[in-house]
């Protein structure tokens, strides 16, 4: 008696596993059904490397720009009790940044002089009438199974919005990423931060993703992507392009 098709059909795609063991097996398999034998997938399109230009170019011996890229600090002065991050006191953090720099924060002509003014405002956990910290987030995103905090706050008169995260080492807090833009949403996936800013073209918005790093021990810049978001106008606030910004703790923090 003569095989089923849909015994044929198996051997074939047995057949073609065993050859193909080098190759692009999951394709060629993955069109052997039961519905009685190999269904084409349509045309390949064929493979094309990167084309290197300037092949005799000197590659770089430094980086192009300072822009932050490692962020492992100790914040000084902000206690972390029972090493529980929630416990830490997100104002007390915030108000140590600001007596660490300044420069930036005291004074007339200070960039973000009433950020410093307005944090007379805050109550104990921030974001209460003027205050210009927002509510910390917490969420585990070195995988080790605690949680680290992410804090936002506004600088002002800027109209800019800062956003730091910090974890525990050793009872100590610690800084272990740093940026602040013209910021449209922040989000959590996974054990990613990603912050969106505006862009001045239109249509368009910068995506920015830290993700954690073990061997460097802080949140490193790993995504930099403008995505189209539709047809409009740009917004009234706008960007530079997508690099980040001189912060705090890429002037020697």
């Amino acid at each position: 008696m003569l095989p089923s098709r849909r015994g044929r059909a198996a051997r074939v795609c047995a057949a073609l596993a065993l050859s193909l063991v080098t190759a692009a097996t999951g394709a060629a398999v993955a069109g052997c059904g039961d519905t009685g034998g190999l269904r084409s997938a349509g045309p390949t399109p064929t493979a094309a490397s990167p084309a290197r230009l300037w092949p005799d170019l000197t590659p770089a011996s430094s980086p192009a720009y300072d822009i932050g890229e490692v962020d492992h600090e100790v914040v000084k002065g902000v206690a972390v009790p029972g090493g529980d991050i929630r416990r830490a006191d997100p104002v007390a953090v915030v108000r140590a940044e600001i007596g660490e720099h300044p420069d930036e924060y005291a004074g007339a002509k200070a960039p973000y002089r009433e950020t410093a003014r307005r944090m007379a405002d805050c109550g104990p956990d921030g974001e209460r009438g003027r205050c210009p910290v927002l509510t910390p987030y917490f969420r585990d995103l070195t995988g080790d199974g605690r949680a680290e905090m992410t804090l936002g706050f506004r600088l002002l008169p800027e109209k800019m919005t800062a956003v730091r995260v910090y974890t525990v080492e050793r009872d100590r807090l610690v800084r272990v990423m740093s940026y602040e833009d013209a910021v449209s949403a922040v989000e959590v996936a996974g054990r990613s931060l990603i912050i969106r800013s505006p862009s001045e073209v239109a249509g368009y918005e910068y995506r920015l993703q830290w993700t954690w790093d073990p061997d460097q021990r802080a949140m490193l810049l790993t995504h930099d992507e403008m995505l189209r978001t539709g047809h409009g106008k740009p917004s009234q606030h706008t960007s530079p392009p997508p690099a980040p910004s001189r912060s705090p703790s890429a002037s020697g923090r």
